[in-house]
């Protein structure tokens, strides 16, 4: 996997937000892209209409909640503007990609920070917190 984000590393990060968000399944299938900033314009303009890069795109599959063992969503992460990011930011790619990653999930379980004022506090909220616990817990530094 691009920048060696395993699919152990993406696993525990998701059963780290699955059980955080109380989601009513055990297992999910999730289709995780990480591309470079080209490729996530490109997808940016074709399926939101907007016409630059961004850090992480979330296409849900079904609507949530779904039955264990169903396709939940795409997530789509620029390791280019990701690594901008945690520069701009000083702090560790790992730390800057899970954030990201997180923050896809959250879309795919129906969170979204675009709708209100609240939903945004709420969303960003719960990132922080899931991502604090798992730097507590060792996975991200």
């Amino acid at each position: 996997m691009s920048g060696g984000f395993t699919e152990e590393f993406l696993t525990k990060i998701s059963m780290e937000v699955f059980a955080f968000a109380e989601a009513a399944f055990e297992e999910a299938e999730i289709s995780v892209l990480i591309t470079d900033d080209a490729e996530i314009r490109t997808l940016n303009s074709q399926y939101r209409q907007k016409d630059y890069a961004t850090d992480v795109l979330s296409f849900p599959m079904a609507e949530y909640p779904l039955n264990d063992g169903g396709m939940l969503g795409d997530i789509v992460i620029s390791l280019d503007t990701a690594k901008k990011q945690a520069e701009e930011n000083e702090i560790p790619l790992v730390r800057e990609f899970s954030f990201l990653y997180i923050h896809g999930l959250l879309h795919l379980l129906g969170f979204d920070h675009e709708t209100s004022e609240e939903d945004e506090k709420e969303m960003f909220d719960m990132q922080e917190e899931i991502l604090r616990k798992l730097i507590k817990n060792g996975l991200v530094l």
